[in-house]
């Protein structure tokens, strides 16, 4: 019996929503204070000060392994980076995608492996980013971790087309095609080195989707032998 007080819309996961909402209400603040409607005149400058605060440097980490020093506030960076975005466009793309795959990956493998896989790639992708530029500049920005849904997904869908018996390469096509549009708008307009990251990020949710869904290692190494 079809049930007429069900919602036309599928909630999203609250972990999906918490994740947004730190990067909406960070974005907020930074835009109203930029434009003078909240904090003063010094909320001008509170998204160059966040950055400065939250931001991943492989420089730091580079210093941490050198000194064996492990203060919990640069420690903390790896995974707090994701949340403070350079401008407003970067949130609001961000935020969408985030909405959309987080929807997507947490139907499928849960809310708990979500948020894995999301704070995951945000550490791997800073990691790699560290290993292609040790000397590059901060990464911030929550491109990484989507980039990790990214992977998630595109794990998910590899092992949906391999089911049915249909091109597994397909899986790969929504990475394909970020790509691609990130290279176009890099030649176009600069970019910087961030894209090691969100790559990193990538391979890093893939990696997790293979470790934390349930036969997924082995459905791997199966298919590599084959």
């Amino acid at each position: 019996m079809h049930d007429h007080n069900a919602s036309p819309v599928n909630p999203l996961p609250p972990v999906v929503l918490a994740l947004f909402a730190i990067l909406a209400v960070a974005e907020l603040a930074f835009s109203l204070g930029a434009r003078g409607l909240m904090g003063g005149p010094g909320a001008i400058g509170w998204r160059v000060a966040m950055i400065e605060r939250f931001a991943y440097a492989p420089e730091i980490l580079d210093w941490m392994v050198r000194t064996r020093q492990l203060p919990p506030e640069h420690l903390a960076r790896i995974v707090t980076y994701p949340f403070v975005n350079g401008a407003f466009t970067a949130t609001l793309f961000a935020g969408v995608m985030l909405l959309a795959l987080g929807k997507m990956v947490a139907e499928a493998i849960g809310q708990p492996r979500t948020l894995a896989v999301f704070l995951g790639a945000a550490i791997g992708g800073a990691l790699i980013y560290t290993a292609v530029l040790p000397g590059g500049p901060a990464l911030y920005g929550s491109f990484p971790p989507v980039y990790g849904l990214i992977g998630a997904f595109t794990y998910l869908l590899w092992v949906r087309l391999g089911q049915a018996g249909e091109a597994q390469i397909r899986a790969f096509t929504l990475i394909g095609v970020l790509l691609g549009i990130q290279l176009v708008f890099g030649l176009l307009f600069g970019g910087g080195p961030f894209w090691v990251a969100e790559i990193g990020g990538f391979l890093s949710g893939f990696g997790l989707a293979v470790l934390l869904v349930p036969g997924g290692a082995r459905r791997l190494l199966h298919r590599i032998r084959r």
